[in-house]
Formats: structure tokens, sequence, C-alpha cells
């Protein structure tokens, strides 16, 4: 009987997060004069959350989404579902009502990039993003109104256009520092 060794192939560093660590993040310490390396402004994860309506009443709309959202992070969404029921809305508690993706690491550096250089220029009369759309966490959010603006979803197979919302959650609370931070990543602002 002989034994089979598995090798390790490791991770290729993104190609994003080489250039945040060689040249961004020296950039922001000298503007921001930072003298601590872990004081640094820096994405700490980006949160997708897709709402889907039809979700409660038609299952099939919900899960043909869930396979797009997977595709287009690469990581497989969770199901959120109402806290509440709300008569004025027909919920009812415990009902599917959306998907939610949180990216961390490797994964969320990959998809920034697929993102800024992809997606972005795909988007029709696309002039940048608003440079107002920070929270007092100075944290951004961008709301998308289709899915078919990533190349991993197929556009004869998308049953049902679909809005998303993602949320590039940062380690400062400087909203200056945090939009530079994501000015240098490569989000392209509105001038």
């Amino acid at each position: 009987m002989t034994e089979t060794k598995v090798q390790k192939v490791p991770l290729k560093t993104p190609r994003l997060l080489e250039g945040y660590r060689k040249v961004i993040l020296p950039k922001l310490m000298e503007e921001f004069k930072i003298k601590n390396l872990m004081a640094a402004p820096r994405i700490e994860k980006i949160v997708i959350n897709m709402g889907v309506k039809e979700g409660q009443t038609d299952i099939k709309v919900l899960e043909q989404v869930q396979v797009e959202l997977a595709r287009i992070t690469g990581q497989q969404p969770v199901i959120t579902r109402a806290k509440k029921s709300i008569s004025a809305f027909k919920l009812r508690e415990g009902s599917p009502i959306g998907l939610k993706v949180t990216l961390r690491r490797y994964r969320m550096y990959e998809f920034m990039d697929r993102f800024f250089n992809v997606a972005c220029p795909r988007i029709r009369d696309f002039r940048g993003f608003s440079p107002r759309s920070f929270d007092k966490g100075a944290n951004y959010s961008v709301g998308m109104q289709e899915q078919i603006i990533f190349p991993e979803v197929d556009f004869d197979k998308v049953k049902k256009m679909q809005g998303m919302d993602i949320t590039f959650v940062t380690t400062t609370n400087n909203v200056e520092e945090a939009r530079r931070l994501l000015e240098l990543l490569g989000l392209p602002f509105r001038k």
C-alpha cells in the first residue's frame, strides 16, 4: 500500500493586495502622517446584500439569484429571513427575503479588483460613484441596479434583474482617510 502525499499549493497573492502593501500603504502613511503600520486605514471586509422580494412566494427565483451571487463572489450566500411579521408588506416572520455574503482576505481583494476594473466600466452611463456615500464609521456603500454587469453572470440564463448593495467596511473612522484609501485602490469617484 503506497501513501500519496498531497502537496499544498500556496495561494497566489491578489494583485490588488500586493499593490496595497507596496504602493498604497506607504502613500497613505505619508499623506496622513501615520507612524504605526497597524493604524493605517485598510478594508476589513466587503458585505454584499441582495433583497429578493419574490423569495417568499417563489423559491426558484431565490435559488437562481443565490447561484448568480455565488458565481459573482466565489462564496456561498446566506439566506436572510424576516425577523418579524409585517402585515402591510404581506411578510411573515421567518420567510426568506434576501441573500448576504461577507468577503474577507483574498476573496475580498479579488472581488474588489474585478468590481473596479471589469464590472464598473460595464455600468450604463457611468460617471463615477458619489463621494458622499460614507456613514459615520467611514464605511462606503454603493447600490447596483442589476447583476449583469459582472461577467460571471450568463445574460441568457438571467430570469430576473436583481440589484445589490455593496458595503466596503474600513478600519478607520476618518472619512477622508477612507475616501483616499478607496480612491487609491481604484474605486472611481465622481469628480
